[in-house]
């Protein structure tokens, strides 16, 4: 089981347009969302489509692409890893964020 990491591969729609942002030392990071959908048939025999939004990151090279071709609703397929990430809000309450960070895009 050696060969087993943390990977998360998802396909979806672009939440938004990307905010790209240059660090201090130039470099460049991407982060949007992405929005998947799955749809079931309740008990009710009624169609229900459910949405799950992800917060995407993107470091390197992979930005340039990010910033040229994605756009808000643009179809795209990541692969990347699930990261966590704690910060403190205006309120002072201590707050996880779950972020994936992009290391493969496929624009659909």
């Amino acid at each position: 089981m050696s060969t087993l990491r943390n990977k998360v591969q998802l396909i979806g729609n672009a939440g938004s347009s990307p905010e790209v942002k240059t660090l201090e030392n130039e470099k460049k990071f991407a982060k949007f969302s992405l929005a998947t959908n799955e749809s079931y048939t309740n008990s009710k025999g009624e169609k229900v489509q459910q949405t799950t939004w992800h917060n995407l990151i993107a470091y390197g090279p992979i930005v340039k692409v990010i910033e040229k071709h994605v756009e808000k609703g643009k179809q795209l397929a990541i692969e990347g890893k699930l990261t966590y990430r704690d910060y403190q809000d205006k309120d002072g309450q201590q707050k996880t964020i779950t972020e994936i960070i992009i290391d493969e895009i496929v624009l659909l």
